[in-house]
């Protein structure tokens, strides 16, 4: 029942490239932005044997996507989650989640998301790759950014990926409970 994140990952497509219906070029997305709470969400889902499983969200979270205009490949994104902002809507499972059984909040207080590089793989579209820790645990995690919009100085992305509870020892409950934890995220940033 444990969340293994990622973190958001974070990330955040910094790949990006243009509106949805045909690339921008580069130095119009150039600049560095601030993740803003306000149109952004962290959703995750674990799935369960026999159907159902757990979802939940991270309320708080922090970040910046810096997108080089130049070269996308030396973009970068840095994702911080407050794992005691999680929420299930079960306060017995949130919780649970926060003891140190999963997130161990008392000691953990933060999971982090540093990117190490970004390949844009098509016009809306990139893979970022990065550092995820939490619990003190650090492995290299993907996750597949979507640019969504870019307008005013306001962009926003659509990141998911999968990431495996057990490597961050969170796997409490496998194998009733699935060891990959999905990621659903929505970012929204303002240049600045």
């Amino acid at each position: 029942m444990s969340l293994r994140i990622l973190s958001a990952a974070t990330l955040i497509a910094v790949g990006l490239l243009g509106d949805t219906a045909s690339a921008v070029a580069l130095s119009d997305a150039a600049g560095r932005y601030a993740i803003s709470n306000n149109g952004s969400s962290i959703r995750f889902a674990i799935g369960k044997i026999g159907g159902g499983g757990l979802n939940g969200a991270f309320g708080q979270f922090k970040g910046t996507i810096r997108i080089d205009g130049g070269d996308i490949g030396r973009s970068r994104v840095d994702l911080t989650i407050f794992p005691d902002s999680v929420g299930t809507g079960q306060g017995r499972v949130d919780a649970f989640l926060k003891s140190d059984a999963v997130f161990d909040v008392a000691n953990s207080r933060q999971i982090t998301f540093r990117s190490t590089s970004v390949q844009r793989t098509g016009d809306n579209s990139a893979v970022i790759t990065g550092q995820l820790t939490a619990r003190g645990h650090t492995f290299t995690e993907k996750f597949t950014a979507e640019l969504q919009g870019m307008k005013g100085g306001q962009i926003s992305f659509h990141v998911s990926g999968k990431v495996f509870r057990s490597r961050y020892q969170m796997d409490v409950g496998t194998p009733i409970y699935s060891n990959i934890v999905a990621f659903d995220m929505q970012f929204s940033g303002r240049r600045g």
